[in-house]
């Protein structure tokens, strides 16, 4: 068990404490928890090297942590940092919903909190689940006892917040958006992307922190016991360096002759986006750009052309055809799909990608298998929310979860939508059970629903760590930003700026390969959590009952 608190640190602990019962925690450590929350949303891009600044906030919010007295007050901690976090980290949610979706000021604002504050419940939930493992005497009459930072407490606190983490990315269709692993592509546990994934980042993050701080506390607590001093120090500053030489392992090798590629940013309007007359700008406007000259794989943004390929205009088909046959150029252009019924009825639509290869006549397709809640399907019991928006998408139809990679020349091309991108564990499935794995990822998106916001970066970070993930570039075509190449490790080697007409132009190399993490997903930061966390359940309740004796 870990070394006892000092009397001036326990006396520190009960002068936080309010009237209102042993244990209590002043409000303001509540209020302080949603600040370092929103104080984290700054670690997340476009703050450079964001990575470093989250390692110190994530131990103060462990040292936070420890103040607390039993599950309640942990889990009440936890979940005023997450809020903290999640209203600032995603507030261009407002923008979405009142400047494009056209919501009433005073509901848009509403529906972000509730949204944020559903969000917190699973930062609230890990906070509970480390209580419970970390030692505290839950029975026993020393509730007034904050926890002492312990090694058994640091490995359940990391495997605490790795599922929440994983459970706020997969239930309701999930919405892992701020997962903390992201701070870290430009950080020092990145090396550990390629192995276990955001998550696994997430852990090892934890674990440092919670290291640290045991570190801390042992300064203080048992000043003369050397080891318990040194070591959790020795063994986080062990596990910082292990994730920087990991950055340099090569897990993917290079694979087929590297494609030139443009990448098309048309910057058309939100609001202009599906009228008739903004149709038919951008089919002017795409077809001059992907007509304007040569390259192996051209690819347009997300619904560049919305509308359904049997309704593209005989003139706008027959040039990109003939071009793309004369150049031997391969297109990837982003518009709706649907089913034809017996009647001539389009049914069952989609938001898909259609590809052009020289010299066939056959179309590649590719739907849209994971959709955004209240954008393109509406959730049970929520078409009264949709409704008080101005969206022109609804109910879609969703695509397999795993689809065929489209060919270009020799090299096979994966394709994901939008908000696909954000979700590293369906991207390593479909290469992990693709007869040919694809050695170049495509994400396309329209994020104009978002306006000049934090949201375009934060949308390129998670991108750069589904390279570091699968060990290959990745190619993001947007319609206002932020159109870039991510080359395999990770790194933006050309970025177009936002709001602007423009194109990207460059030679890009294909990867083939399995990194761990396609080899296994998810499942190894999960079944090293629930094991850690079974075992820490365990450790705890044996601690609760000596505390009682």
């Amino acid at each position: 068990m870990a070394d006892s608190i000092t009397s001036r640190l326990r006396g520190n602990a009960a002068a936080s404490t309010t009237s209102s019962g042993p244990g209590a925690l002043s409000r303001w450590h509540y209020v302080a928890a949603l600040m370092l929350g929103a104080l984290n949303t700054l670690s997340f891009a476009p703050t450079p090297h964001g990575g470093w600044l989250e390692i110190g906030i994530f131990a103060v919010l462990y040292a936070w942590l420890t103040r607390t007295t039993g599950w309640k007050s942990a889990a009440l901690t936890g979940g005023a940092f997450g809020f903290g976090n999640l209203v600032t980290g995603v507030w261009w949610l407002y923008v979405s919903m009142h400047h494009y979706g056209e919501m009433p000021a005073p509901l848009a604002g509403a529906a972000l909190v509730l949204f944020s504050l559903y969000l917190a419940l699973y930062p609230a939930f890990s906070a509970g689940l480390w209580s419970f493992c970390a030692g505290h005497a839950t029975g026993s009459a020393r509730r007034d006892r904050p926890f002492s930072p312990t090694w058994h407490g640091a490995f359940a606190f990391a495997s605490a917040w790795a599922i929440g983490e994983w459970l706020r990315g997969t239930v309701f269709t999930g919405f892992p958006w701020l997962a903390s692993g992201y701070a870290q592509v430009d950080g020092p546990l990145a090396g550990f992307a390629p192995i276990a994934g955001v998550y696994g980042v997430g852990w090892v993050l934890a674990l440092v922190c919670a290291l640290i701080v045991q570190s801390v506390w042992a300064w203080f607590a048992a000043p003369r016991r050397r080891a318990a001093l040194v070591l959790p120090a020795l063994v986080a500053l062990a596990v910082m360096g292990m994730g920087m030489l990991a950055s340099r392992v090569a897990w993917t090798l290079p694979g087929n002759a590297p494609l030139t590629v443009r990448l098309l940013q048309g910057n058309v309007k939100q609001e202009m986006k599906f009228d008739e007359a903004g149709v038919s700008a951008a089919l002017d406007l795409y077809e001059r750009m992907i007509t304007s000259h040569a390259a192996d794989l051209i690819v347009t943004p997300e619904t560049a052309i919305p509308m359904l390929p049997q309704q593209f205009p005989e003139t706008f088909g027959s040039a990109l055809r003939r071009f793309s046959d004369n150049t031997g150029s391969s297109l990837l252009i982003g518009a709706f799909g649907a089913s034809i019924g017996t009647d001539g009825r389009y049914t069952d639509e989609t938001n898909s990608f259609f590809g052009v290869t020289p010299g066939s006549r056959q179309l590649y397709r590719y739907d849209k298998h994971h959709l955004v809640p209240f954008g393109e399907f509406v959730p049970w019991g929520f078409h009264w929310f949709v409704q008080l928006m101005n969206i022109p998408l609804g109910d879609l139809a969703r695509g397999k979860p795993v689809q065929h990679p489209f060919m270009v020349h020799n090299q096979p091309v994966d394709v994901d939508i939008c908000y696909e991108d954000i979700f590293g564990e369906e991207i390593a499935r479909t290469l992990r059970e693709a007869a040919v794995p694809a050695g170049i990822l495509v994400n396309a998106s329209n994020l104009a629903w978002f306006g000049d916001t934090i949201a375009l970066d934060q949308h390129l970070q998670m991108a750069r760590m589904r390279t570091l993930e699968t060990g290959r570039p990745m190619l993001a075509a947007t319609n206002t930003g932020a159109t870039a190449i991510i080359d395999a490790q990770g790194r933006v080697s050309a970025r177009l700026p936002a709001f602007t007409v423009g194109q990207i132009e460059a030679k890009v190399q294909g990867m083939t390969g399995r990194t761990p993490y396609i080899a296994v997903g998810n499942n190894l930061v999960l079944a090293i959590s629930l094991v850690l966390i079974a075992v820490g359940f365990a450790y705890g309740r044996a601690g609760a009952r000596l505390g009682r004796k």
